[in-house]
């Protein structure tokens, strides 16, 4: 059967646009028992810093009406762990493999970037900005738009691996940063990262969370997702990969219409870790009904020229890969 699914994203050429979002699939092999991860397209791994992390203390998940709040705390073996581990996950996930990798402080970015830039096994990186820039008194580095600059800049200049930046939605005017990291040298951009939220135990008179405040994931943040990915696509010229509340065909579709050029499923997983497999057939079924030669056509066609303008920028982009 005809593949209408096949997507190039930065160059390589993926079976289909779904990955996984960061921080929801382990390190690959944890859905094994439900689906064979090669049906993804790319698998986004479990966020790596360069020293392990045992994470927050407390309780860690709160489950939110239609979302769920999270505040793990970036809990992960640290890079020389990863890279000790990281052959024997490729030699089961035969599709590319994108490191999530992050930092307290710039110099860590660029370090973790170094080593990242040496592991064969990786072939994409996506550069989690939303983290505490622990100098800057907390703030996320995507959060400050010269911060955003910074960062970006700098690992590029460490980096030759096509780099997906993730951007944090807690922001006033996410064009203005999504700009920023285009023009430092991002080749793709990640909409969106968990919004900032919290819960209360009206029994315990105080939060739910170790931590106090979380991020809020799930259906609750699509509408918003959406929204930002509309923006976005009309100011860039790199690939966008959305996340955010998918946990349908229907919801997929909408994001590939406002611009999404790939999909990354998170929380959706959680209660139906069938959600991919459930997905791909959904968008082949899709794509016959509606005599769609590639899933790439519907790209921004939410936009009010169809999404023609954008999908020959993403044409001229795959191209030149």
């Amino acid at each position: 059967m005809k593949n209408r699914l096949n997507i190039n994203f930065l160059g390589l050429e993926l079976k289909n646009p779904i990955m996984t979002a960061s921080g929801c699939f382990g390190y690959g092999l944890e859905y094994k028992d439900y689906f064979d991860p090669n049906e993804l397209g790319a698998a986004v791994l479990k966020g790596i810093t360069m020293e392990p992390r045992s994470g927050n203390k407390g309780t860690r998940i709160a489950e939110t009406p239609s979302g769920m709040l999270n505040s793990v705390g970036l809990e992960n073996p640290g890079i020389e762990e990863f890279k000790k581990i990281i052959p024997s996950i490729k030699k089961e996930i035969d599709i590319p493999l994108v490191a999530n990798i992050n930092g307290k402080i710039l110099e860590e970015y660029i370090e973790i970037a170094k080593e990242i830039e040496k592991i064969e096994e990786i072939e994409m990186v996506e550069l989690n900005i939303s983290c505490p820039n622990v100098k800057d008194g907390g703030m996320a580095f995507g959060a400050n738009p010269d911060m955003a600059r910074v960062v970006t800049k700098e690992v590029r200049k460490v980096l030759t691996k096509p780099m997906i930046v993730k951007l944090s939605p807690n922001v006033t005017n996410i064009v203005e940063i999504a700009k920023i990291v285009e023009e430092e040298g991002a080749d793709g951009i990640a909409l969106i990262n968990t919004l900032l939220g919290m819960a209360i135990d009206i029994r315990k008179r105080k939060p739910i969370l170790g931590n106090i405040m979380g991020g809020l994931s799930g259906p609750a943040v699509k509408p918003v997702a959406l929204r930002m990915i509309y923006q976005v696509t009309q100011a860039v010229s790199i690939p966008i990969l959305g996340m955010g509340g998918i946990t349908s065909t229907n919801d997929a579709i909408e994001f590939f219409m406002v611009g999404a050029s790939g999909i990354s499923l998170g929380t959706g997983m959680f209660g139906n870790p069938r959600l991919p497999i459930e997905i791909k057939k959904g968008l082949e079924e899709y794509c016959i009904e509606n005599n769609i030669e590639n899933i790439s056509e519907i790209v921004g066609a939410a936009h009010s020229d169809g999404g023609v303008a954008y999908r020959e920028r993403m044409n001229r982009i795959a191209k030149k890969s």
